[in-house]
């Protein structure tokens, strides 16, 4: 670290001799960084002095020898020398030096920890202290390099401490600094970059690039049912994936580019069989040993009209009564079709023969219609067009042949259009019985009614007297306060005692008789309490459905009734 032109005096030459003859000059062996000078001393001899012209540069030599001779003035001159050794003393001029400024190095994904990645050396051309070097991580390291590496540093080994993903970090930047201990401190610095080596730790996945559309049984092969693609974050053959469908299923995969296929149909589809398939698809990597995963992909399949409705039974055999009212029930039929929703719904019909259009545009593709193709008497039977029923369209009469036969058609609306028949044989019965004729109008009869109106108002009278009579023989205990009263309610003519304790039951009775009575029959209540009383009377109004019975307050213990 000395400057250029610095001085160091150097010792002077003696000589016994005296006058001409004595040290002259002094000569320096040749050498690039030092020269010679002198400087007059006070006895006026000449000091030698050594000049350093070039900077000392101990690493590349840090030892000079110089050889400084001194002649006098003599003939022939005599010479002597000395030797004049310079050690040049180590500054902390030079930093560390690596062997490389970058290093590249692989390392498998699945490398355990505390395996030795790398071990650097670098080099101070200093001595002692400031050419000790110590290795670390550059200041600037990020985190992720720190929780996965360390370095020795004394030795500059790098260590891995943690584990490796591929998938999550693909390479490393690893800057590393060489440091000296000497004073000031110099530096070194490379770079390490550490690619993470792939393995096949990874099984692909199955993705569908588009949901699985429904497929019409009828679909033609090739029919695109849905986009699916394979991913593996492994690389290279590792990352090479192949799907793979089982053969029992009529679907297969069409490979379109890079891992993705066309899920097509590749067989004949029937819904009545199979509505629905639930697909595995299977997917293999390439790697060593291969990964593989699996997927259900379900793929429903939507019915056309291609099964006509089908009857129970080839044929019905029905046997009806002469005397059937219009409009009852004869019998059922039904009919099922295998297609299903709009193509599976079924109506029923009698008809007359006619000629049925049907066009395949009108939006109602899945209509079943019915019709009667062939019957005995068209004008006798129907049938209800969605349930089947058979019904009579009017009174089955003596004229009418007793063997009826029917013959439906039951039609879908589909395309295309299928159908089938059936036989309904039917036999009419003659009638064991006599039509039931209905109470009401028996009695709401005003002929009848009007004939027997004297004969109930004769009975009403004589009855009230009779009446009257029983009650003085049944109430024959003397009481003053008995008083006989004769009312009229409406038609009912009746004569009521009254008197006595009002909270006695033998002393209160009521005689009633109604002339719209059908019957001459008397009833005579005794009251043992209100509530037998109540029942007897709700058993008497239940008996005859027009009369008219009241029960009305506590004061009335009893009635005498004529019905």
């Amino acid at each position: 670290s000395v400057a250029t032109g610095k001085r160091f005096p150097l010792g002077s030459a003696e000589d016994p001799d005296v006058g001409s003859y004595s040290v002259k000059t002094y000569s320096l062996s040749k050498n690039e960084h030092f020269s010679l000078k002198f400087k007059e001393s006070k006895n006026s001899k000449a000091v030698p002095e050594l000049v350093l012209e070039k900077p000392l540069d101990r690493e590349r030599n840090s030892l000079h020898q110089l050889m400084l001779t001194a002649l006098d003035g003599g003939n022939p001159a005599t010479s002597g020398t000395c030797n004049i050794i310079i050690a040049v003393l180590d500054n902390n001029d030079n930093f560390p030096i690596f062997t490389e400024n970058e290093y590249k190095i692989s390392l498998k994904e699945n490398s355990t920890e505390g395996s030795s990645i790398i071990k650097l050396t670098a080099t101070d051309a200093d001595e002692g202290l400031n050419g000790e070097v110590m290795y670390l991580f550059g200041s600037q390291t990020p985190e992720n390099v720190l929780t996965k590496f360390k370095i020795n540093e004394k030795t500059g080994e790098v260590i891995l401490k943690g584990k490796l993903d591929y998938e999550s970090c693909k390479s490393f930047l690893i800057d590393i600094t060489a440091k000296d201990k000497g004073t000031p401190e110099m530096e070194g610095h490379c770079r390490v970059q550490l690619d993470v080596e792939d393995i096949n730790d990874n099984a692909p996945k199955i993705v569908l690039t588009s949901k699985p559309s429904p497929v019409r049984e009828d679909a033609p092969s090739g029919t695109v049912v849905a986009l699916i693609t394979a991913r593996d974050l492994d690389s290279g053959e590792n990352a090479r994936v192949t799907l793979m469908i089982a053969k029992r299923y009529p679907f297969s995969l069409k490979p379109s580019f890079s891992n993705n296929y066309e899920l097509i149909t590749s067989g004949v589809l029937d819904r009545e069989k199979i509505s629905e398939y639930n697909i595995e698809v299977t997917a293999t990597d390439s790697g060593s040993p291969p990964l593989s995963s699996r997927k259900i992909i379900p793929v429903s399949i939507t019915d056309v009209n291609d099964n006509p409705p089908v009857f129970t039974q080839a044929s019905y055999n029905v046997y009806l009564k002469e005397n059937g009212l219009p409009g009852s029930i004869l019998y059922s039929v039904s009919a099922s079709d295998l297609d299903f929703g709009e193509n599976a719904k079924i109506s029923y019909s009698i008809l007359d023969s006619k000629v049925t259009a049907v066009d395949a545009d009108s939006g109602h593709n899945a209509w079943v219609s019915y019709r009667l193709a062939e019957a005995t008497d068209a004008s006798l039977f129907t049938v209800n067009q969605y349930t089947g029923e058979v019904r009579t369209k009017r009174a089955v009469s003596e004229q009418d042949d007793s063997s009826q036969r029917l013959l439906i058609e039951i039609r879908d609306d589909g395309e295309p259009t299928q159908s089938s028949t059936v036989t309904l044989s039917v036999l009419l019965e003659d009638g064991l019985h006599e039509p039931i004729l209905d109470l009401r109008q028996k009695i709401a009869e005003p002929s009848q009614k009007s004939g027997r109106i004297t004969l109930y108002l004769i009975v009403s009278l004589a009855s009230v007297s009779v009446l009257s009579l029983l009650t003085f023989l049944v109430l024959a205990k003397p009481n003053r306060n008995l008083q006989i009263q004769l009312n009229t309610d409406g038609p009912i003519k009746y004569v009521e005692v009254l008197g006595g304790d009002v909270m006695s039951q033998s002393q209160s009775f009521r005689s009633c008789m109604s002339p719209m009575s059908e019957y001459s029959d008397f009833t005579l209540i005794k009251p043992s309490s209100t509530t037998d009383f109540k029942e007897v009377i709700s058993v008497l109004d239940a008996s005859l459905p027009d009369s008219t019975w009241t029960f009305e307050s506590q004061q009335v213990r009893g009635r005498i009734c004529s019905l």
